[in-house]
C-alpha cells in the first residue's frame, strides 16, 4: 500500500472499503467443515468411551476441544457469512447455526439475536449483553465468567431478548435446558454419572470460559470506549490466533462482520495502515 499520511477522511474510508469487499463473499468452507465434523466427532464420544474403546480421560480432553470449537461455525452463520437470506444455501446457513451451538446449550435464535444487538452496542454498559464479561485483568476475567453463571446471577442474554421484545426466543432456552438436565439424570440413574460429567457439564463449563475470555473479554478490554475504532482492538496473545480462536484481529470482524474468519488475519494486514490512521486500537505488544 503506498504512503497514506496524506489521504483524507474520506479516501481512508474508500481504502478500507475497498479492502473489505475483497474478502466479503467468500464461501467459509473450513466453518462449514468444521461444524459437522466437530458435531459428528462429540457424538461419537459417548458410544466410544461407554463401550470401553477409548478412556473416559481422553474422552473428556476431547469433548472439552470440541464444545471449546462449537461456537464459531454458529458465528459466521449468525452474520449470514455461509449464505444470506433468500439464497439457494441459506437452509444450509441456519442448519450450521443451529447444530454447532448444541453442546454448549446455546439456542441458535439466542445467540443471533443477542449478538447482534452485541455488534449495535459493544461496550455499551446498559445496552451490551455481553459487558458483563469485563474485568481488571485474565485471572478476573476467568473469575468474572464462573460468577456470571451461578445460580441466581443475572442473565444478561435474557435481558436482552425482553428489552428487544423478543421473549418468545426464551422458550429455546428452556427446552435446551429440559433436555440436557433429562439426558443427565437418565445417564446418572442408568450408571454413567462421569461420562455425563466428564463429556459434556465440566467440558461445557470449561469451554463458556474459554470463550467468553477470548471473544469477549480479550478484544474489547478494558471495554470503556464505544466508538466504533474504539470499541474492539488486535492483540497479542501468548497461545497465537489459532489458540485465542482468530480474535487477534477481532476488530477486523466489528468494522466489516461479513468477512469469513478465515479471512479476517489478512483484511487485516492489509488493513492496518487504514486502521492506524482512523485511530483504532491497535495493540499488538
Amino acid at each position: 500500500m503506498s504512503d497514506i499520511s496524506t489521504t483524507t477522511e474520506t479516501g481512508l474510508a474508500k481504502i478500507e472499503r475497498e479492502i473489505a469487499r475483497r474478502h466479503i463473499g467468500k464461501f467459509p468452507y473450513l466453518a462449514v467443515t468444521w461444524a459437522f465434523t466437530n458435531i459428528v466427532v462429540w457424538l461419537s464420544l459417548w458410544p466410544l468411551v461407554m463401550l470401553g474403546v477409548i478412556p473416559l480421560w481422553a474422552g473428556f480432553i476431547i469433548a472439552t476441544l470440541n464444545i471449546m470449537l462449537s461456537y464459531l461455525p454458529s458465528h459466521e452463520a449468525q452474520h449470514d457469512i455461509i449464505a444470506q437470506p433468500g439464497s439457494r444455501l441459506r437452509w444450509l446457513n441456519e442448519l450450521v447455526g443451529h447444530i454447532s451451538t448444541i453442546p454448549l446449550l446455546l439456542p441458535y435464535r439466542v445467540a443471533k439475536l443477542t449478538h447482534l444487538e452485541h455488534h449495535k452496542h459493544a461496550n455499551d454498559p446498559n445496552l451490551d449483553p455481553d459487558h458483563g464479561t469485563q474485568a481488571k485483568g485474565p485471572l478476573a476475567a476467568i473469575w468474572t465468567s464462573i460468577r456470571n453463571r451461578q445460580p441466581g446471577h443475572e442473565n444478561a442474554y435474557r435481558g436482552t431478548l425482553q428489552r428487544i421484545g423478543r421473549a418468545d426466543v426464551l422458550l429455546d432456552y428452556v427446552v435446551y435446558e429440559l433436555v440436557f438436565y433429562t439426558i443427565l439424570f437418565t445417564l446418572a440413574w442408568t450408571g454413567f454419572a462421569l461420562e455425563a460429567a466428564l463429556l459434556w457439564w465440566l467440558p461445557r463449563h470449561i469451554a463458556l470460559t474459554y470463550i467468553q475470555f477470548y471473544l469477549s473479554w480479550a478484544p474489547h478490554h478494558p471495554a470503556t470506549e464505544t466508538g466504533r475504532y474504539r470499541n474492539t482492538r488486535s492483540f497479542r496473545s501468548i497461545v497465537g490466533n489459532l489458540g485465542s480462536m482468530g480474535m487477534q484481529y477481532h476488530i477486523v470482524h466489528h468494522l466489516h462482520p461479513r468477512i469469513p474468519l478465515y479471512r479476517t488475519p489478512q483484511a487485516y494486514w492489509e488493513m492496518k495502515p487504514v486502521l492506524e490512521a482512523r485511530g483504532a486500537r491497535i495493540e499488538e505488544l
